[in-house]
């Protein structure tokens, strides 16, 4: 029974682990995100919204040459300035300086939220970018450039009803984060002390703790088909799978790892189990 509830726990815990570990972390999570400063997808994603949001304020004020809420005839010009702008602007360290900045601001903000806040809805945060793109537009003297505002929040993570589960799920994490872990190994220890054939007993925890990882990585990959098929239209799903490979790299790792040494384990108690007597 107690080996039957260590390998149910095996992907629960791995799980719980990483959300506190690597998810809840600024530092790691900002660390994560990192290396998707220089994925091709992301940086596309990343340009568009930000020409969105700068052009959405310029035809806003009319300031392409149209009146307020038009699009002027300069504006077509405009955008693909400002969208050139952007994309170039990516390809150098300051976006990765921006990006970094932007994702820890962003990470504080949903943490912040999931530890109680009562807003009700978080965002990726643009203004860290907007400003690097603001000061690159004035530098080529763009004459609406000073006015683009850049304290602003325009791409939304977690709605009201994300928001509301990821805060009950949050708070879960926080205290079964430690105890699962201890609470899988606990169960195996004591599992195996308590059989009659203990190492039958290691070889049927091993292959327990192998199955459970392995649906792991099963749940991991299912996942991200759902999560992708559920995007709206006008999200990449090519930046979006980017993002989703890196938040769940280390948990992939992780249970690649636990599966392996637990299929060592279990090729060692046959073996061994082959060899002993009866009783064994």
């Amino acid at each position: 029974m107690l080996i039957t509830v260590a390998c149910l726990l095996v992907p629960l815990a791995t799980v719980s682990a990483w959300a506190l570990n690597d998810i809840a972390d600024t530092d790691t999570y900002v660390a994560t995100m990192e290396p998707l400063a220089s994925d091709t997808a992301v940086k596309e994603d990343v340009a568009d919204a930000v020409t969105e949001a700068i052009m959405t304020y310029v035809s806003r004020t009319g300031r392409s040459g149209g009146s307020s809420g038009d699009r002027g005839p300069l504006h077509g010009g405009v955008e693909t300035f400002v969208n050139d702008a952007v994309r170039s602007f990516t390809g150098t360290k300051a976006f990765r300086a921006a990006w970094n900045a932007a994702n820890r601001a962003t990470h504080d903000a949903v943490v912040r939220e999931l530890r109680g806040g009562h807003g009700d809805e978080v965002g990726f945060d643009l203004a860290p970018i907007s400003a690097h793109i603001k000061q690159q537009l004035l530098d080529d003297s763009v004459p609406f450039a000073e006015h683009i505002p850049v304290e602003h929040t325009d791409v939304t993570l977690l709605g009201p009803k994300d928001l509301a589960v990821s805060r009950k799920g949050f708070r879960m994490l926080q205290v079964m984060g430690l105890w699962l872990p201890v609470a899988a190994v606990g169960c195996a220890v004591g599992g195996v002390a308590a059989a009659v054939r203990r190492r039958r007993a290691v070889l049927a925890t091993a292959l327990g703790v192998a199955l459970g990882a392995a649906v792991l990585l099963g749940t991991i990959a299912v996942g991200r088909g759902l999560a992708l098929g559920d995007l709206p239209p006008d999200v990449s799903r090519a930046a979006a799978g980017a993002v989703y490979d890196a938040l769940t790299r280390s948990l992939r790792v992780t249970a690649w790892s636990i599966a392996g040494g637990a299929a060592g384990v279990a090729a060692v108690a046959f073996f061994l189990t082959r060899r002993g007597s009866p009783r064994s």
